[in-house]
C-alpha cells in the first residue's frame, strides 16, 4: 500500500538522493538507457537492492545504515502490492531485489507461490523487540518468511471546514446523497472492497462470490458520490478543496495535520476499520541475503523503529520503539487506537486466487471511468 504520497503533504518524509526514491522508468531515462535494459540492481555485494513503497523509509535510517555497514542501499519504488507482486514474480537471476515490503495478505500469497526465501532467525537478534501481537500470525506462522515493519488502518477522513465531523461515523455514511461528487476513494482494491464488505456486515477477507458481488453492486451505487479514485496524491485533493470526505490511511491523515491541515479528521468507522500490516521479506532471487538480514535487524532496533514510525505516520509493531516515544505520540488515538477499536476492525489476509480474480474483475469494471 502506497503510504506517503510524493506531494506537498509528504515534505517530512525522505528526500531523493542518488538512486533512492526514483521510479524505474525515470531512472532509466536519466542515465540514458532503454527501459528494457535498465537494471533495478547491481551485483556489487556491498549493495542492498530495496524494493519499497514511495517515501516509506526515512533517509536518516538509510544513511546511518550505510555509514555503519558500508552497504549502499539502492532504493527502488512501487505504487501497489499488485505492481510489486508482478515485478517479483517476473524477476530472474539478472534482475532481482534483496528486500521488499509487501502487505501481509501478499506475504501469504507469495510464500505459498515460492516467491520468498525463508528467513534465518539466528541473524535477526532484534526480533525480540517486536510486540507479540504482531508476530506468529496466521498469515505467516512463526515468521518464517516475514518481519513486521509498520501496521495501520484505513478509515474515514472528513474535512471539518465543509462537513460536520459528527455527521459521518460509519462507512455507510459515504452513501449519503448529500456527498454527491465530494468523495475520494483510494486506488486500492482490497481497501475499497474491504470497507464495503464491512458496511454489509461481511468479512474484509470474504471469499464468498455472493458477498463479493453484493459489495460490487453496492459500490456501483456509491459512484455518483465519488469525485475520484486515487492513492498517490489523495489528500492534496482535500487541500485544494476538490473533495471533503472519503477514506484514507491513518498515517496520511496524521501527515496532513502535521502539514497544517488542522480541519482534516480521521475516524475509525462504527463497523470497524480495515487493518493492515506491511512486512519485510527476502525475495526468492535475492543475492545479498546477508545484507538483507543485516538491514532487517537494523530496522528492528528500537531507536530506528521509532524514527520510522514518527516520520511516516504509522504505528510501530515494536515495543522497544514505543517505550522511547513521547506520551503524545504513543497515545495518539489516530496512530495507536485502543484495543477495543483494533478488535472491532479486521486485518487483510490472502483470499486465494479464485476470489482474487473475482475482486479484480469487479474492480476493473468499477474503475473503468476513472
Amino acid at each position: 500500500m502506497s503510504r506517503i504520497s510524493s506531494s506537498p503533504l509528504a515534505s517530512k518524509t525522505t528526500t531523493s538522493t542518488a538512486m533512492r526514491i526514483v521510479p524505474k522508468a525515470l531512472l532509466c531515462a536519466a542515465i540514458g538507457f532503454a527501459l528494457a535494459s535498465c537494471s533495478n540492481n547491481t551485483s556489487n555485494d556491498k549493495t542492498l537492492n530495496l524494493y519499497n513503497w514511495d517515501e516509506y523509509m526515512p533517509q536518516e535510517v538509510l544513511d546511518d545504515f550505510e555509514r555503519e555497514t558500508g552497504i549502499t542501499v539502492n532504493y527502488v519504488t512501487f505504487d501497489s502490492n499488485e505492481e510489486m507482486y508482478d515485478t517479483l514474480k517476473a524477476s530472474d537471476d539478472a534482475n532481482q531485489y534483496d528486500l521488499a515490503i509487501p502487505s501481509s495478505y501478499y506475504v501469504d500469497k507469495m510464500s505459498k507461490e515460492g516467491l520468498l526465501q525463508e528467513l534465518d532467525q539466528s541473524k535477526i537478534s532484534n526480533f525480540k523487540n517486536l510486540d507479540i501481537s504482531f508476530t506468529d500470525t496466521t498469515v505467516d506462522p512463526g515468521n518464517k518468511y516475514s518481519i513486521p515493519y509498520v501496521w495501520s488502518s484505513t478509515g474515514l477522513v472528513i474535512d471539518g471546514a465543509f462537513i460536520d465531523y459528527s455527521a459521518a461515523n460509519s462507512w455507510n455514511d459515504l452513501w449519503n446523497p448529500e456527498y454527491k461528487g465530494q468523495i475520494m476513494l483510494m486506488d486500492d482494491m482490497r481497501d475499497v472492497f474491504g470497507m464495503t464488505l464491512l458496511s454489509l456486515g461481511y468479512s474484509v477477507n470474504s471469499r464468498n462470490p455472493d458477498e463479493i458481488e453484493a459489495a460490487y453492486n453496492k459500490l456501483t451505487t456509491l459512484m455518483p458520490n465519488v469525485k475520484g479514485v486515487n492513492s498517490d496524491d489523495e489528500l492534496v485533493s482535500y487541500f485544494e478543496g476538490d473533495v471533503n470526505i472519503g477514506m484514507a490511511w491513518n498515517g496520511e491523515a496524521v501527515m496532513a495535520n502535521d502539514e497544517g491541515m488542522s480541519t482534516l479528521i480521521y475516524k475509525y468507522p462504527t463497523e470497524g476499520a480495515v487493518l493492515w500490516m506491511d512486512n519485510l521479506v527476502i525475495p526468492k532471487n535475492a543475492k545479498n541475503v546477508d545484507a538483507a538480514h543485516q538491514f532487517i535487524d537494523y530496522l528492528l532496533l528500537p531507536e530506528n523503529a521509532k524514527i520510522i514510525s514518527e516520520e511516516v505516520g504509522y504505528a510501530a509493531p515494536n515495543t522497544g520503539a514505543r517505550a522511547l516515544m513521547s506520551n503524545e505520540v504513543k497515545n495518539h488515538p489516530t496512530i495507536y487506537p485502543s484495543k477495543e477499536v483494533i478488535a472491532q476492525g479486521e486485518f487483510l489476509a490472502d483470499v486465494g486466487d479464485e476470489a482474487l480474480k473475482l475482486y479484480e474483475q469487479y474492480w476493473e469494471k468499477l474503475t473503468a471511468n476513472f
